[in-house]
């Protein structure tokens, strides 16, 4: 059984979520993490963990909705308050289309990682074009357990969340022509840090690549691992699933 760790089930349009879990299934996929973005969507997360036993959610605030949407740890730390939320996120910082300063950002991915200590969750961290200020953060606020989601980062900064607890966890990118560095992190990184994801509906693997991605393509994405590290399926499918599931402990 594979696990697709960080997912946007209520995101993938004119479908839904039980025939997307469906035809994950059918591929394999037993198990799915669908991640908050912003405060709006905890009732439709916690909908849809209710309805579907092997569906967990996490709570948090994307760094890009940062600018319109805050929160205290008191706000995140009572959304968490249920069985089926698994983790805190996603936060972190993007700079990718930042137009002002960081401050903002900043401020928000502190006070998540600070309610993910209090309620004794995992983070789940988007890092883009932030790196040093992501892992600076991590390290000023103590943070020590975690995941680096979509990462796309070297292996030195991949080096340095794991130094820190955090897997490392990979997405459609990884089976892109131009993912040279990010290959090369795939090869490199220990068994035992490892998940994959979809991030659907964005980032679909090739061969799927530009189309609305889904959970069942994360096959894809562990079999494109398995070749590049001249391992078995099996082994990145075993390995990844056991990861998630000492990693996210309440995951049901």
């Amino acid at each position: 059984m594979l696990v697709d760790s960080h997912c946007h089930l209520d995101l993938i349009k004119d479908t839904n979520p039980e025939l997307i879990i469906k035809a994950a299934q059918a591929n394999g996929v037993g198990h799915f993490l669908n991640v908050g973005l912003e405060l709006d969507h905890i009732p439709v997360l916690l909908d849809i963990a209710d309805r579907f036993e092997n569906v967990s959610t996490s709570i948090g605030i994307h760094p890009n909705n940062t600018d319109k949407i805050t929160a205290n740890v008191e706000i995140l730390t009572e959304a968490a308050d249920n069985s089926n939320v698994v983790a805190i996120g996603e936060t972190g910082l993007d700079y990718f289309r930042l137009t002002g300063d960081a401050t903002q950002q900043q401020q928000q991915f502190r006070v998540h990682i600070r309610a993910a200590k209090e309620i004794n969750k995992p983070l789940i961290i988007h890092s883009r074009e932030a790196s040093e200020d992501t892992i600076r953060i991590l390290r000023e606020e103590q943070a020590s357990e975690g995941v680096m989601h979509c990462f796309v980062e070297d292996w030195d900064v991949a080096q340095q969340a794991m130094e820190l607890g955090f897997y490392i966890s990979f997405s459609g990118i990884v089976t892109f022509k131009n993912a040279k560095d990010l290959q090369l992190v795939a090869k490199l990184i220990p068994l035992e840090r490892m998940l994959v994801e979809t991030d659907s509906p964005y980032l679909a693997p090739v061969p799927h690549r530009g189309e609305t991605n889904q959970p069942a393509y994360v096959k894809h994405v562990a079999e494109f691992i398995a070749k590049l590290r001249e391992e078995s399926f099996t082994t990145i499918e075993q390995a990844t699933t056991e990861n998630f599931f000492r990693l996210f402990k309440t995951a049901h």
